[in-house]
């Protein structure tokens, strides 16, 4: 059910308006996974159903997020970033609606993400990228420093850590 999108989308800041539609977007984006990496039992570990929209809300009371909107106004993707200072700089969703993959939106949600970031003066980002986004990262700059593993419902995801200097971060403007 590939569909061509001739109609543009635009990244917003998150709304909780759109909490509904980001908790179905996670959701859809996970279980549509076809990966050998990826068993069913593991997408069903990683989200069995869509989480509240209350979940969401919270989530990104904390945190910066953005959401990209077809030309109806319904979300196509999202990416959140950690603001408080332990977990500053850290990209901890990126997601992208199964039919809207590969044209691009991944990246407008990232550079989007890296701008903000830049102008906050945050020194370095960093993500634990899986075997699908990983690519995307390192197109970006973002080296791998470690593998890393999560332990969910009884399954193992393993990731990669990976970090990106923002280097016009340190320029001080002198």
């Amino acid at each position: 059910m590939q569909h061509s999108h001739s109609s543009p989308y635009h990244i917003i800041d998150f709304s909780p308006l759109y909490a509904q539609q980001v908790s179905e977007l996670y959701h859809r984006a996970i279980q549509h996974i076809r990966h050998p990496r990826y068993p069913q039992a593991k997408l069903d570990a990683w989200s069995s159903s869509p989480r509240s929209n209350k979940f969401w809300q919270l989530k990104y009371q904390r945190n910066r997020a953005w959401l990209a909107l077809d030309s109806a106004q319904q979300v196509i993707g999202f990416i959140s970033v950690e603001t408080h200072f332990k977990q500053q700089g850290y990209i901890d969703c990126l997601y992208v609606a199964p039919a809207w993959q590969h044209q691009g939106i991944a990246r407008a949600l990232y550079l989007q993400l890296q701008a903000w970031a830049q102008q906050q003066r945050y020194p370095v980002l960093s993500v634990d990228a899986s075997y699908l986004s990983k690519g995307l990262f390192e197109q970006h700059g973002f080296v791998l420093k470690q593998v890393s593993y999560q332990h969910k419902l009884g399954q193992t995801f393993n990731g990669f850590y990976m970090q990106k200097a923002l280097m016009n971060a340190l320029v001080t403007g002198h």
